[in-house]
């Protein structure tokens, strides 16, 4: 099924790089809301300008499968931003947006997922618009999670103020500098406390999103939803710290 299936958004990405390579969307072609099925996670990737490929497409492509696995409360997957024309990633892969946080009405988020963006440690940290609708989110999300430098997006908004975090191995000395009253993990993969979890990024991303489905699951359907993606899942095995 795996190998049959192609996410959303990198299906419109081709369009849109076939078509014009353009910034925004051609009056002709209107793009359907995603189906949001009661009785299910609702998982909101949040995207930017800049967005690195895998930290998004590695949770989403864990989550969305999710939903080829029976007896278990599936995900909905959509993504957000503040704009609904494409949205160009920091490789060059273009993305429609599923909503506009700044306009439109967006289902319960249950999950929120910030994955890393080329100006998470400048520019973007000073979007508060930005800010106070992760905060908004976070008051009524079960986990909120992030990838690489995803973390400063958290830090910034005060999310992690009062719970141990990491991000990307190279920018934790920016991230202490930055945010020097935080409790901060390096050499771990991913930190999980309370209903946030921080990972390195990149590759292990996809670890990461595994790790909450196991929480969310059980370890069985972790390991089938590994193995749909040819990923080796044992999360005994990883460097990681989880705080009880």
């Amino acid at each position: 099924m795996s190998h049959l299936y192609m996410s959303r958004f990198i299906v419109i990405s081709i369009f849109f790089v076939s078509l014009c390579g353009c910034s925004e969307v051609p009056s002709s072609f209107k793009k359907e809301k995603p189906t949001i099925k009661p009785d299910r996670y609702n998982v909101a990737l949040l995207i930017m300008d800049g967005v690195y490929n895998t930290e998004l497409t590695a949770p989403f492509d864990i989550f969305q499968h999710t939903i080829y696995r029976d007896g278990i409360k599936a995900m909905n997957t959509f993504t957000v931003a503040n704009t609904m024309n494409p949205i160009r990633s920091f490789e060059g892969m273009y993305i429609l947006p599923d909503f506009d946080y700044t306009k439109d009405a967006i289902p319960k988020i249950d999950i929120l997922v910030v994955p890393s963006a080329e100006h998470h440690l400048d520019s973007d940290l000073e979007d508060e618009r930005m800010l106070n609708w992760i905060k908004k989110v976070d008051k009524e999300a079960i986990y909120v999670t992030s990838h690489c430098d995803g973390a400063f997006v958290l830090a910034k908004a005060g999310l992690l103020d009062e719970v141990v975090s990491t991000t990307f191995p190279s920018d934790i000395p920016a991230y202490r500098k930055m945010f020097p009253a935080l409790e901060v993990k390096e050499d771990v993969l991913f930190v999980h406390d309370g209903k946030y979890i921080t990972s390195a990024g990149g590759a292990k991303s996809f670890e990461a999103a595994l790790y909450l489905c196991e929480v969310l699951y059980g370890k069985e359907i972790a390991q089938r939803l590994a193995k749909g993606l040819v990923i080796d899942w044992d999360v005994d095995s990883f460097n990681k710290h989880i705080v009880k």
